[in-house]
């Protein structure tokens, strides 16, 4: 029985609840479930205002009828075609959804199971659990030709994503955002934060969730990868507007182990005459995870720390972690208000670090609040305005998603929502207080955690070159997937000896990259590592050697100082891609194809970027490499910013690359 109901297009079979309805421009959204009441969450979607979809039932052979629904009498037919400017879907006689665009073009459809009656597929499965929750799985037909890109962040280097698995999960140095753009001009949303995969076979496309209410998706049409992205940004939210710190230089390192150490080290630059933006007081500034303060031994005057490093240009942000601590003295208080994440079996121990740990449940209201007044009184009333919030995840020291459950419901109903909540906090709580432009360094993200501000970095890589070719993947995968702020560990984060002249050459190439990313901040734990300064609170956290831009030897540092210098002189043109972001939602750094989708090689560039509309980034990723070849999109000219060399697009040319120089064009 397929009926209309407040302009929403409703088909109830065999059980099976099925809702559709407008949802944006040229875009629609879609639910089933097997309850009697569609569940009210809308995710990471935001509420659009009541759109016009024209709706045509359609009829079997018989007059039309109408009957009795849900008391009222209704025409009721046996499919329907409901169109919303540049999407259509046909809802068929055997249930099935067939997406086309405004010209009648096929752009997706759900696999037609009676094509293969003998196979017994099922194209929409909502198998029950104990508990009422389902297994969802939602099959799709494929065109093995179709490109597609977005999803969030893995690390696995492959661009186009035809062809592979995702695990729908958040761990550290991945990150789950399940949206995907297509060549044939769709974008699709997975509106599900359950536990779960996803498969780009060449035969069948199938989404699934371990546990979960009800299957819930959203899909759009557009001319342009640009369009798809922006509507797909004007649902899930975009970004606030970056604020200016956020533009220049950041230093970080695993860690400063005093007050002192990162005070000297800021004087440094500012001796320098180098500017820096943001220094970061990383881990274990506390005396015990789940306390949220400067431990007094080692950091004695916060107050005094933030108001000179403000007399230098510099801004202090602190790392926060959800960790507490079962020696921390609100752990029983948060545990018995139902602050702490939960196990399902086993003591309620999520993570090891320097004492065993429980995480706060960021999905608690109560505990949201909790930790931000701890944050308020601790960092923000003594001049801190800016968090790094790490462990995002969050980092279980075992992912066993079945394990664990939030105040929101199990991990696997909802998990991938706690980096969203996370940054949440930090966001409410700040604007709160009066502060407009917010920034926080996050290490994951679900969809909709652009529009609190989240700067996504990619985590604890290795410091190698292979990782590095990795990560300029990430970035444009994070970038078409809604999450426009995105940065890395110049130079990776594990490994990385300072006297190794390999390691030195590959922190340059990440250092050039870097200038060229939304935020550039060198950060990583270096070799040869230092020793705990005591026994007690954060004397207990060993650190890694210097970071800074003249601890790698003089020829290092004048080409480091070069790239920051230039990014100062990038900088209105920063702010500038920083402004349309915030009220378009368009990515920072773009693969080629989305400003170029008429040049088909553009969309199999992946080691390639644009930073912004300009500037074409080609990355030196091979130790000892001084060339390297460069594909210049058609549809424009290029100068070569180092040579001063003009060329006409559509082609590949060789740029000379020595050390100090990343190969750079600039559009015409």
């Amino acid at each position: 029985m397929v009926y209309i109901a407040e302009n929403k297009l409703i088909r109830e079979y065999d059980g099976e609840r099925m809702m559709i309805e407008a949802y944006g421009e040229n875009s629609l959204r879609v639910r089933v479930t097997r309850l009697k009441d569609f569940p009210e969450e809308n995710w990471a979607l935001i509420p659009q205002p009541e759109q016009g979809a024209k709706i045509t039932l359609t009829q079997n052979e018989k007059e039309a009828e109408t009957q009795k629904v849900n008391s009222e009498e209704r025409i009721v037919g046996d499919g329907a075609v409901m169109e919303n400017g540049k999407i259509r879907v046909i809802l068929n006689k055997a249930g099935k959804l067939i997406f086309e665009n405004s010209e009648g073009k096929t752009l997706l459809r759900e696999l037609e199971c009676d094509r293969h009656s003998s196979l017994g597929i099922r194209t929409r499965e909502l198998k029950t659990l104990s508990g009422g929750n389902f297994k969802a799985s939602l099959k799709f037909e494929s065109d093995p030709a179709e490109k597609l890109f977005g999803m969030g962040q893995y690390q696995n280097g492959v661009f186009n994503l035809k062809g592979s698995f995702l695990e729908l999960a958040q761990r550290n140095s991945q990150a789950s955002v399940p949206f995907v753009v297509s060549s044939l001009g769709y974008g699709f949303f997975w509106n599900n934060p359950a536990v779960g995969r996803a498969s780009f076979g060449v035969n069948v496309t199938e989404w699934e969730a371990e546990s979960t209410k009800v299957i819930d998706f959203w899909i759009t049409a557009g001319d342009t990868p640009a369009e798809i992205h922006a509507q797909y940004m004007a649902v899930t939210g975009k970004p606030p507007m970056m604020p200016e710190h956020g533009l220049g230089f950041w230093q970080c390192k695993l860690r400063y182990q005093t007050q002192e150490e990162l005070l000297s080290v800021a004087r440094e630059y500012h001796r320098r005459g180098v500017p820096l933006d943001v220094i970061v007081a990383d881990f274990f500034h506390w005396t015990l995870e789940g306390t949220w303060a400067f431990d007094p031994e080692y950091w004695p005057d916060p107050e005094g720390m933030v108001k000179e490093l403000e007399a230098m240009g510099t801004k202090l942000m602190v790392s926060v972690w959800p960790t507490v601590s079962v020696y921390a003295p609100d752990y029983q208080y948060m545990k018995e208000m139902g602050y702490l994440v939960s196990s399902e079996s086993g003591v309620k121990i999520n993570m090891l670090m320097i004492d065993p740990t429980s995480f706060t449940d960021m999905t608690h209201p109560g505990a949201r609040k909790f930790v931000w007044d701890k944050l308020k009184e601790n960092y923000y009333n003594k001049g801190v305005k800016d968090f790094w919030l790490d462990v995002a995840e969050p980092e279980y020291s075992s992912y066993d998603f079945e394990n664990y459950r939030y105040n929101q419901g199990s991990v696997l109903e909802v998990g991938n929502q706690y980096p969203m909540w996370y940054t949440k906090m930090i966001y409410d709580g700040l604007t709160e207080a009066g502060e407009k432009d917010v920034v926080s360094l996050v290490r994951c993200a679900w969809a909709g955690s652009q529009r609190y501000g989240a700067l996504v970095w990619s985590g604890d890589i290795p410091s190698t070159f292979e990782s590095f070719k990795i990560q300029i993947v990430c970035g444009l995968q994070m970038a078409m997937a809604g999450i426009p702020w995105w940065t890395t560990d110049i130079g990776g984060f594990h490994d990385g000896d300072i006297r190794d002249p390999k390691f030195q050459e590959l922190l340059i190439r990440w250092f050039q990259y870097g200038t060229f990313c939304p935020v550039m901040r060198l950060h990583g734990n270096r070799s040869p590592y230092k020793a705990p300064l005591g026994k007690t609170g954060g004397g207990r956290c060993a650190s890694g050697a210097e970071n800074e831009i003249w601890s790698y030897g003089e020829e290092n540092y004048e080409i480091m100082k070069k790239y920051i210098e230039l990014r100062e002189e990038l900088r209105p043109y920063t702010r500038r891609l920083m402004k349309e972001a915030s009220e378009t939602g368009a990515p920072v750094m773009r693969p080629l194809f989305y400003q170029f989708p008429e040049d088909e090689k553009a969309w199999e560039i992946k080691d390639q970027f644009l930073f912004g509309d300009q500037y074409l980034v080609a990355p030196v990723t091979e130790y000892g490499q001084r060339e390297r070849e460069v594909y210049l999109p058609a549809g424009a000219s290029w100068t070569e910013q180092s040579t001063g060399k003009t060329y006409e697009g559509g082609r590949t040319v060789t740029a000379n690359a020595p050390l100090d120089v990343i190969p750079v064009f600039v559009r015409g």
